[in-house]
């Protein structure tokens, strides 16, 4: 009386039934095709524009080194 019993697993049939004979259904998304030469174009910007930056950031830097240098090469000749 209070032991547990298990429920009965029904067993579902083992012939599976395919009808072949209908066209697979359409997806309904867009195709990504338009959408490649737009990606395209602005990983493109992107990476021309951060070259720039790179560029600008390096020539800031030379320039600010050289500043440096050419102030302390005035500052000791004024020292003579």
């Amino acid at each position: 009386m209070f032991r547990p019993q298990l429920p009965d697993v029904p067993h579902l049939p083992t012939t599976v039934v395919t009808n072949r004979d209908r066209d697979p259904v359409p997806s309904a998304s867009r195709p990504l095709t338009p959408y490649v030469g737009a990606v395209a174009a602005v990983v493109i910007v992107g990476v021309v524009l951060t070259a720039l930056l790179a560029a600008v950031a390096i020539s800031a830097v030379s320039v600010a080194i050289a500043a440096v240098v050419l102030r302390s090469l005035t500052n000791e000749a004024k020292r003579r």
